[in-house]
């Protein structure tokens, strides 16, 4: 009898798990039509990631010590990591606020209504966010090599960086949709995405070494979810600048970003869903 019950549920559990992928992609194909039918969402968001690359490159490059050199062509390999992760991070803000935009309109109401699963929408919103910043991303990237930044390790060492990069990226944006459903704003979801990313970006390793920071910030520093992404990239890409530090994570990275990544991305998708539940019951 045991055996017949637990065969009968596990197609109905299969089921489950299948309309729950359909609806995250009808979802995600919902999002990103709005996006492409306001392109200045796209717009703005390749533009300020192409202006940190040009003035960092050009009006910090001759000013800072990478190891024993001071040459921009050095600093701006040594850059790219960090404005790579910053870009995918940043993305956080937008997830919150186009979840905040649909809240206070009312959207996420009539998605109540219909026989779909319930983390479909949110599943649905942080991929269609995903797609935009591996937009971002390839754009960026040309304009790095236009500005002098290469790579060193070959084409799968890249990509394996680019992957931590989006994956990175997509961990962020589930705390972006945690902020959107938190608050009742679109602006304010876009304030609070903002204020708590300018700490965990500038106390890393994304810009100096943390050799150079405060003794006590340091280790602030290098387990720093942010830290180990952008010392994997380094490490992946060839750039220069790899943190000497013993901590675990500087001298793990590629691993340390990916515990990081799920990590964030189980606990922040779990309080994310259970907020949606409660938001809109």
């Amino acid at each position: 009898m045991t055996a017949l019950t637990d065969t009968a549920a596990r197609p109905k559990a299969r089921g489950a798990i299948t309309q729950s992928i359909a609806d995250s992609l009808i979802v995600t194909k919902r999002n990103l039509i709005r996006m492409m039918r306001i392109p200045e969402m796209i717009i703005f968001g390749l533009i300020q990631p192409i202006m940190f690359v040009v003035l960092f490159s050009y009006v910090f490059g001759g000013s800072m010590q990478i190891g024993s050199s001071t040459s921009p062509q050095v600093y701006r390999e040594f850059l790219m990591a960090g404005i790579f992760a910053q870009t995918v991070t940043f993305a956080t803000a937008g997830a919150g606020a186009g979840i905040a935009d649909d809240m206070h309109k009312g959207l996420i109401d009539r998605f109540r209504s219909l026989p779909m699963a319930r983390g479909a929408v949110l599943t649905g919103r942080t991929l269609a966010d995903l797609v935009q910043t591996t937009l971002t991303v390839v754009v960026l990237a040309i304009v790095g090599l236009l500005v002098g930044w290469r790579i060193h390790e070959g084409v799968p060492k890249a990509l394996l960086a680019f992957a931590l990069l989006l994956l990175l990226g997509y961990a962020f944006s589930w705390i972006g949709a945690l902020i959107g459903l938190s608050v009742r704003t679109p602006e304010a979801a876009t304030s609070g995405g903002l204020i708590w990313l300018f700490p965990v970006t500038f106390i890393s390793t994304a810009f100096v070494d943390s050799s150079k920071l405060p003794s006590w910030l340091q280790p602030v520093a290098e387990w720093n979810p942010f830290s180990a992404t952008v010392q994997a990239c380094r490490e992946l890409f060839g750039n220069p600048g790899v943190s000497t530090s013993d901590a675990w994570p500087m001298q793990h990275p590629v691993w340390a970003s990916l515990l990081w990544s799920l990590l964030i991305i189980v606990v922040f998708r779990t309080l994310s869903v259970r907020k949606y539940r409660s938001a809109t019951a």
